[in-house]
């Protein structure tokens, strides 16, 4: 697949590197043939600084690494996207993406909203805040955390049944919060329910299509 790669008249491509569990671009750089193998061979991100015209691999010396899960080539074959679990800020200002302010319209938070109430979620469970509901929970324990799902579970039942769209999207919203604390709870990870629902609906659709 190398040799299907458009390189520029510089010998680069650029690469936008994308965290594989959230969705969220994480910066932008540049590879030249060797960089794109030594990513593809250690499976971690490598570049090519056009400023210090030499490779650099990606947390070396922050311990930042990527470690990649996946690179795809878009349709003309001159830029890539490249897939990876980020093992720190990918930023040189130490945030989490390059791309952290907003120049135009609205920022990308809601669509992150799953993955960063885990992350409150975990933050709790490891640091308790005095009057933090979160904490509560975990206090409790998780009979007290099964009790709040069956309640929640019928909370949007009967809001179904009186189609109030509403009380559906506040109780439903209910639902996933108190279920998310459960999975932490036990150990079940996110990942864990999108390969799930992966392996049950797109594979499984994509199998039967062959």
């Amino acid at each position: 697949m190398i040799d299907e790669v458009q390189f520029d008249k510089d010998g680069l491509i650029p690469a936008i590197v994308q965290d594989r569990k959230t969705g969220k671009v994480l910066m932008l750089a540049y590879m030249n043939k060797e960089s794109l193998q030594k990513t593809i061979e250690t499976k971690e991100t490598w570049f090519y600084s056009r400023s210090r015209q030499e490779l650099w691999n990606k947390g070396a010396t922050s311990g930042n690494k990527q470690i990649v899960s996946g690179i795809q080539l878009d349709c003309d074959g001159d830029s890539l996207l490249v897939t990876v679990t980020p093992q720190g800020p990918a930023c040189h200002k130490g945030v989490e993406s390059c791309f952290y302010q907003t120049l135009f319209g609205e920022d990308v938070t809601k669509r992150e909203v799953i993955h960063q109430i885990v992350k409150i979620i975990e933050d709790r469970r490891a640091n308790p805040q005095e009057g933090s509901y979160t904490t509560y929970l975990f206090n409790e324990g998780i009979d007290k955390v099964l009790k709040k799902v069956g309640e929640e579970t019928s909370e949007v039942i009967i809001a179904a049944k009186n189609n109030d769209k509403k009380e559906i999207k506040w109780e439903v919203s209910d639902l996933i919060y108190h279920t998310l604390v459960l999975l932490n709870i036990t150990n079940v990870s996110i990942e864990d329910i999108k390969d799930e629902l992966y392996a049950r609906h797109i594979k499984k659709k994509a199998d039967n299509n062959e």
